[in-house]
């Protein structure tokens, strides 16, 4: 019986302080991942300055575990990337523009710039701006978005 207990309290403390657990299920806290509703909260969120991975996705059971992935990446990486999820049937139009075929995709996008051209629009408060989008191809995991971000010079840490 006293085993069981040091046992117990090993395998919390263990738990508690092991960075790479991946044992489930692990308290995250509330969601950090945000779900799009529009190109404009898109545009605000991308103006905070901070990279936004954008995992673009349909209903499906490759679904649920890149759902499970993207709570666990974005609570740690918060507040220095963020991360959101698009809906592709909900928001067709945005999902269009990025001309994938296959579903669910991730892409980053960082460092957004004013262009440099600024043609003559209709209205004088349109502002173009530039930023950098890179296709992900590592492995779906908070380690592969660690992995990822280091390789490409992205800031996802103090």
């Amino acid at each position: 019986m006293e085993e069981s207990s040091v046992l117990n309290k090993m395998l919390l403390n263990l738990r508690a302080t092991c960075k790479y657990y991946t044992g489930y299920p692990r308290d995250l806290g509330p969601s950090r991942v945000v779900h799009f509703t529009s190109e404009r909260e898109f545009v605000q969120l991308l103006h905070q300055g901070h990279p936004v991975v954008v995992a673009f996705t349909i209903k499906c059971n490759l679904t649920k575990r890149l759902d499970r992935v993207l709570e666990e990446a974005a609570a740690e990486f918060y507040p220095h990337v963020k991360f959101m999820r698009v809906e592709c049937p909900k928001y067709p139009g945005f999902c269009i523009t990025r001309q994938k075929t296959e579903y669910p995709f991730i892409e980053i996008f960082h460092s957004p710039e004013q262009a440099a051209d600024q043609v003559k629009a209709v209205d004088p408060n349109i502002t173009k701006y530039a930023v950098k989008v890179l296709p992900f191809n590592y492995d779906v995991s908070a380690y592969g978005f660690r992995e990822y971000f280091k390789r490409n010079g992205i800031k996802s840490s103090d």
